[in-house]
């Protein structure tokens, strides 16, 4: 009902991170976590930060997955998904004013006639926020979660809305469509917007919100139904069909007869399918690439060797993959293992993460990303540096990933528009003023977004892991070019 011809090029994790962690899940508990009808339990999750900024979780495990600032590790608040609970004040060094601000430097209209409505009290604007915590993947996209709270504790450190301070209810859509669905009804009734929301089976909720017209300002929308709904919106806008040109042709200069024998392969399930097939014939039509290999491989697939015989046979000298870390480095694993060495791999940022290094050693050795973000190794890109410094706050030791990036410029985004609108913000009126946003950057950490027409951008940047570090190899900021139309959607 709600469909619009529009998928995410880089649906790789999105496809089955949750649903299959590789072949580490049984097929059958693979099926049921995303069938139809499954009915998921959605959590309370009121997860009220309506203070003035440190509340934070206890901790959490794993690396810091960049170089970026660790600002303070805030206080220790509640356990799980309860969110701060205010206390004793911002981040050092964070910026009270101008664009790094966490108003963004918006000019704040007059709040004559501002009125409560759904979610919004006289202290207090709840927002909710959505995404794939329990399942198949405990924790798959708690990124989002992580980085929602923290920009919203960020804000309440600083300022209101019109004397209200932000408030946000965490809601688990358990990587199941009827999770997603049961937590929009309650973020219909009790949220005034969702926001920096993230599931892989995202299609659950969409008439709902659209029905009931909440502002749904997400980091990805992964469905076309998602995509479809009239109050929904991503941070990160990407249509299937429409594939920038400026990576390949970049990889295309490097490797001039690397690209004219190529291997695509992909997890064979979901929006990986069209998005797989997709980048290959935009690389041949944009960048006179030759994918001479198309392959998709299965969910519960454990041996990785025959795929690899294949390419080895075929003389591939040029690999891409889309889809879950855990399976990159299970190919990449099986390449190495019978000395199959293509003159270079390549994946979308999915791989842009710190357990995606540590499992996959050095087989990760001259990896290239393309990504449409900031790096967090950059130290002279200060809003990037806000998400590491706050994200720590909320959650020591999380590890930063880019899905909690255009989270958190989700939040910023809304932050932004609903001071704009002071008196006049309401549910409609905040949508009407999304449809208009054609070029938003989150601030600088991510290049231009246009939400109104959910296109793909045409810029981006080539990273290759080398040396023990991720280091942009493309020249400027990003690279800019066409946008091609690959004939698949």
């Amino acid at each position: 009902m709600y469909q619009r011809s529009v998928r995410l090029v880089g649906a790789s994790l999105l496809v089955l991170a949750l649903a299959a962690c590789g072949s580490r899940l049984d097929p059958n508990e693979v099926a049921q976590a995303g069938g139809p009808g499954q009915q998921g339990v959605v959590g309370d999750g009121t997860g009220v930060v309506a203070g003035d900024g440190s509340g934070g979780d206890t901790g959490g495990t794993g690396g810091t997955g960049g170089t970026g600032g660790t600002g303070s590790t805030g206080g220790t608040g509640g356990t799980g998904s309860t969110g701060g609970t205010g206390g004793t004040g911002g981040t050092a060094g964070s910026p009270t004013t101008g664009k790094g601000s966490s108003t963004g430097g918006v000019k704040a209209a007059s709040c004559a006639g501002f009125k409560n409505q759904t979610g919004i009290t006289d202290k207090t604007i709840t927002l909710a926020n959505v995404a794939d915590i329990s399942g198949p993947v405990p924790g798959i996209f708690e990124s989002s979660q992580q980085a929602t709270r923290a920009y919203i504790e960020y804000f309440n450190s600083q300022g209101d809305i019109c004397g209200r301070k932000l408030a946000v209810n965490l809601l688990d859509s358990r990587a199941d469509a009827g999770a997603d669905q049961q937590a929009y009804v309650k973020a219909c009734d009790e949220a005034f917007a969702a926001v920096g929301s993230m599931g892989a089976f995202d299609a659950g909720g969409a008439g709902t919100a659209n029905d009931c017209g909440i502002p749904d300002i997400r980091a990805v929308a992964t469905s076309p139904e998602r995509q479809g709904c009239k109050s929904c919106f991503a941070t990160y806008a990407i249509s299937t069909g429409l594939i920038p040109d400026s990576f390949a042709k970049f990889m295309a200069q490097k490797y001039p007869d690397a690209v004219k024998n190529a291997a695509v392969l992909y997890i064979n399930a979901g929006a990986a399918v069209p998005n797989a097939k997709s980048m290959a014939a935009g690389y041949e039509k944009g960048a006179g690439w030759k994918v001479n290999y198309v392959q998709g491989i299965d969910v519960a697939e454990f041996n990785f060797a025959p795929y690899v015989q294949q390419m080895k046979s075929k003389g591939i000298k040029a690999v891409g993959y889309q889809g879950p870390y855990q399976n990159t480095v299970k190919l990449q694993q099986a390449m190495q293992q019978q000395g199959f060495k293509p003159d270079f791999f390549w994946q979308d940022p999915t791989i842009y993460d710190q357990r995606y290094l540590q499992q996959a050693g050095s087989a990760a050795d001259g990896s290239w990303i393309y990504s449409a973000n900031a790096l967090f190794e950059d130290r002279g890109n200060a809003e990037v540096q806000l998400y590491l410094s706050w994200l720590q706050q909320v959650k020591p030791g999380a590890i930063p990933n880019y899905y909690g990036l255009y989270s958190w410029s989700a939040t910023r985004l809304f932050v932004e528009k609903a001071i704009a609108l002071g008196g006049k913000l309401t549910r409609a009126s905040l949508v009407d003023a999304l449809n208009k946003t054609t070029a938003w950057t989150g601030n600088g950490a991510h290049t231009a977004m246009n939400l109104a027409t959910n296109s793909t951008p045409p810029c981006l940047k080539a990273v290759q892991y080398k040396s023990g570090k991720w280091q942009q190899q493309s020249p400027g900021n990003y690279m800019c070019g066409r946008v091609v139309s690959s004939g698949v959607s």
